[in-house]
């Protein structure tokens, strides 16, 4: 299976604004370029991926993508997330790429393990969906599609259930990965605080 991540990748100086109550906004930068730069270094172990495709209108970000070797998308103006997925899905069929793994830039304790877990989930399946839901089972916070394309994304509020329906009406076989690394994106203060509990603090530098 040749397996490509996307990394969609808000605007780094304008993320986590859920977190303006708790941290000012250079802090929430760095915490959210911290992330990503984390999420992109454990991609790069997983001899299974065959490449990283990331999609962002932050120049910034797209560099420090380079940086680790993944290939880059510019979006312009304000692109919606599902429909800027899509394109890049698209883009790694026509790499001939066999999967697509959606992957955030906040998973600040995703492991290597994960990304194989769900690939090994997958199995070999010419239609497969392999989904990780968040903390509160309500979104998406990665998903394993093969072939990419088989569905239309629908990320946001309630996306997990939506997800697991669209793979059902495209007759395939649906999966729910559970890991407490992945469940844990950071979007307001009680995620933060999760994060803290969970390795005993946290420093930005």
């Amino acid at each position: 299976m040749s397996i490509w991540v996307i990394i969609p990748v808000k605007p780094l100086n304008r993320a986590k604004s859920r977190l303006s109550g708790v941290l000012s906004p250079a802090e929430r930068q760095q915490l959210a370029e911290k992330m990503f730069r984390g999420v992109l270094e454990v991609v790069r172990t997983v001899p299974q991926v065959l490449g990283t495709l990331v999609i962002s209108r932050d120049g910034r970000a797209l560099a420090i993508a380079r940086d680790y070797g993944a290939r880059t998308v510019q979006e312009s103006g304000n692109p919606e997330l599902n429909a800027a997925l899509m394109r890049a899905t698209q883009v790694v069929a026509r790499w001939h790429g066999s999967a697509v793994l959606i992957l955030p830039a906040d998973l600040p304790l995703l492991a290597g393990e994960d990304i194989t877990g769900m690939i090994e989930m997958a199995g070999h399946g010419e239609r497969s969906v392999v989904i990780a839901t968040d903390q509160h089972q309500d979104g998406t916070n990665a998903m394993l599609v093969r072939p990419p394309g088989l569905i239309e994304y629908a990320y946001g509020h309630g996306s997990y259930q939506r997800h697991v329906d669209l793979a059902r009406l495209a007759g395939a076989t649906v999966q729910t990965f559970h890991s407490p690394r992945v469940s844990l994106d950071i979007d307001v203060p009680d995620d933060l605080k999760s994060y803290h509990e969970l390795i005993g603090g946290y420093e930005l530098s």
